[in-house]
């Protein structure tokens, strides 16, 4: 290259520089943000605690969890499968009329979901807000938790563009292993701390010990004063 060449290629490299710098800063004041995942009840102090329900709603497990927090005066989260919205619109209509709050749990909880392309996983989200919607056309769908608790940025991102906020916990009872019911009961006293959020499940499988195991620690949370509350 020419001395003339190469200078009017530097000339050229300097005016482009700047350029360069303001795309790439345009592109990520562009970019959506990564909401946070919540792990705390919207009283975060004092004893406050979250319950949560995953994988339903299921025709036997559901209407039974729904029973006892009717009995106790309790709301919750339910962390709804899209196919399983589809195939029971009407536990869907029920939780929604029992004043708990909804929370997508995408279309097929798909656990390898954060391998997929970001077209797949907007799907899965998508698909599984909208199972949820075609039960009641007018819910406030509030959260998204991500299947088996394996989270993306994209996940995040593509929740938050739809005003779900990214939904963890901090207490996993491991119920859907079925490891007995003294054994989520031991995990529910290990790890909650105060403005804490459980994980149970009232579907995917036989949840006959989940059931037994919220009969027995309800009660015994409220009697050490423990409040129930929504995630933050």
């Amino acid at each position: 290259m020419s001395v003339p060449r190469r200078l009017a290629a530097g000339l050229t490299a300097l005016a482009l520089a700047p350029l360069t710098a303001t795309a790439a800063h345009a592109a990520d004041a562009a970019a959506p943000p990564v909401p946070q995942i919540v792990t705390y009840t919207t009283h975060p102090q004092g004893s406050w605690v979250a319950l949560t329900f995953d994988d339903g709603p299921d025709p036997i497990y559901t209407r039974q969890v729904l029973a006892l927090l009717h009995q106790y005066h309790l709301k919750a989260t339910f962390c709804l499968v899209g196919r399983q919205a589809q195939a029971h619109p009407e536990l869907v209509r029920a939780i929604v009329a029992d004043g708990h709050r909804l929370c997508d749990h995408t279309m097929s909880h798909d656990e390898h979901l954060p391998t997929k392309s970001p077209a797949q996983v907007s799907a899965e989200i998508t698909g599984g807000r909208q199972a949820i919607l075609q039960a009641v056309p007018k819910a406030s769908i509030a959260y998204y938790r991500a299947p088996g608790g394996v989270w993306s940025a994209t996940e995040r991102q593509v929740a938050g563009a739809q005003s779900m906020q990214p939904l963890g916990w901090t207490v996993d009872t491991r119920d859907w292993t079925r490891p007995g019911v003294p054994a989520i009961l031991d995990a529910v006293h290990r790890e909650l701390h105060p403005g804490g959020v459980i994980l149970l499940h009232d579907g995917g499988g036989n949840r006959e010990q989940s059931i037994a195991a919220l009969r027995r620690l309800i009660p015994t949370l409220l009697t050490q004063g423990y409040h129930f509350d929504f995630p933050a």
